[in-house]
């Protein structure tokens, strides 16, 4: 993958499973955005190929892609007029078929997506008075509305104060033991270690290393990763804390 003729990220090859929650670490323009809207279909590979399950992602109509995966923007603000339960029922628009009408199966989705984000009573609020951290939730709850088998989410846990980070990152470790595949870029190697069963760097040279969090997640590949020296905690009940410094 390139852009300008510069090398991001160079023959990039894995296989996301059922079970899977990767995350995605780098620096500022390392190609952590770029990489998810490649792997969604939105951009070409630079060679090779992408496939959703057994079908070559570039077969299949973005109907067939949405009603599988689902993709969550680095910045996903709505800006016309809907209410949080108009807005979080748009997941469920690729699997309609052309309806115009919600089911019943629609809208408990929705409620259910809702309320597991913590906007259970918002439903006919508008979307414009949400804050920017309640908006990020919204467009989560849309997501698991959409209910892909497949979640690519740029910084999920952008805008949200720390028990929101928890809690978003909890309900995605869960939809992985479900059986969904996970792939999120995250800033805090912290935060990847504890809810990651495989972490993917991706290195300022082009390279990667993907391993499993434990594995990936280390001073030293975290030093060379961000050019800062790393070094690791842990407290008195056994949590790893990695922090720079």
């Amino acid at each position: 993958m390139s852009v300008a003729g510069r090398a991001l990220v160079r023959d990039l090859t894995f296989n996301l499973s059922a079970g899977d929650v990767v995350c995605l670490l780098g620096p500022n323009g390392v190609g952590k955005t770029l990489t998810l809207h490649t792997l969604a279909g939105l951009r070409p590979a630079g060679k090779g190929f992408i496939s959703l399950g057994k079908d070559a992602m570039n077969r299949l109509r973005r109907r067939e892609i949405a009603q599988r995966l689902g993709l969550l923007l680095q910045d996903d603000a709505e800006t016309f007029p809907a209410t949080v339960l108009e807005t979080a029922l748009m997941g469920r628009h690729p699997h309609q078929a052309g309806s115009t009408t919600d089911s019943p199966d629609d809208l408990a989705r929705a409620l259910t997506a809702l309320l597991a984000m913590g906007l259970g009573d918002y439903g006919d609020r508008l979307v414009s008075t949400l804050s920017g951290g309640e908006r990020r939730r919204l467009a989560l709850a849309r997501l698991l509305t959409q209910d892909p088998a497949v979640l690519l989410l740029d910084e999920p846990v952008n805008h949200l104060d720390p028990r929101h980070q928890i809690a978003v990152l909890e309900r995605l470790r869960l939809l992985g033991a479900a059986g969904r595949g996970v792939i999120m870029t995250l800033h805090d190697p912290w935060l990847a270690l504890q809810f990651a069963s495989h972490a993917l760097l991706l290195f300022t040279d082009g390279t990667w290393l993907l391993d499993t969090a434990r594995a990936a997640l280390t001073p030293a590949n975290l030093a060379r990763l961000f050019d800062t020296p790393y070094a690791e905690y842990t407290n008195a009940r056994g949590l790893t804390a990695l922090l720079p410094g």
